[in-house]
């Protein structure tokens, strides 16, 4: 038997390829580095979240399932997970082996580096952005929103933005769960619930919610 493996995919809700790569390019990333090692691929996750949001459901069952099946963490892109730091520490956590496909030769080491090095970019932005505004207040400059019916408008057409951004990265899991047999919006609703998967304000899914996601997508 061949070396086995985990797959654990990402799609950020926050902003469209946040993770660098859409759903079904990472497990074709995935299963192609699979076949180069004559693999089998024990079992897949895929995790619809957040920027914002520490936890993660899908890796921590996907860690549990490497744990099962004596497997590999196999990731399509590590660039972005390794600058978040609860994807750090629940693998470092784990003890379990990954591979990334972008960066075959990375290990724990790698990993730290990243951290550390994304913790001093997030520092020094923040420290250059109070000096912008101390900056500017210290000018006379009015910080804040001048207008607030057009900001009004603004956090609208924002909110608008984000919720049919949401709907479009559900949109391939909902895909797939469909193909898996999900014939009705109640079992699709099932099957996100079962998987870990929010909806857009972080609750439950429902026949309903599943309908609107679909419509908005649409």
């Amino acid at each position: 038997m061949g070396r086995r493996f985990v797959a654990y995919y990402r799609v950020s809700t926050d902003k469209q390829g946040r993770s660098g790569l859409g759903l079904e390019a990472q497990q074709k990333a995935v299963r192609d580095n699979v076949a180069v090692w004559a693999g089998e691929l024990a079992a897949e996750f895929t995790e619809v979240e957040s920027g914002k949001r520490n936890d993660r459901p899908q890796l921590a069952a996907a860690l549990a399932a490497c744990r099962k099946h004596k497997a590999v963490l196999c990731i399509a892109k590590l660039d972005r997970l390794a600058r978040n730091v609860a994807f750090i520490a629940n693998l470092m956590d784990a003890g379990v082996d990954f591979v990334a496909v972008d960066m075959p030769n990375a290990n724990r080491l790698t990993l730290h580096v990243m951290a550390a090095f994304a913790e001093h970019e997030r520092e020094a932005i923040s420290i250059r952005t109070k000096a912008a505004l101390a900056a500017a207040r210290a000018r006379g400059v009015r910080l804040g929103a001048p207008e607030p019916a057009r900001a009004g408008e603004v956090g609208r057409a924002r909110l608008q933005q984000r919720a049919d951004q949401f709907a479009a990265n559900v949109l391939p899991i909902v895909e797939e769960i469909k193909r898996a047999g999900a014939g009705t919006l109640a079992a699709i609703a099932e099957a996100l619930n079962a998987r870990g998967v929010r909806t857009a304000r972080g609750g439950q899914w429902h026949a309903a919610t599943v309908r609107n996601v679909l419509q908005r997508a649409v």
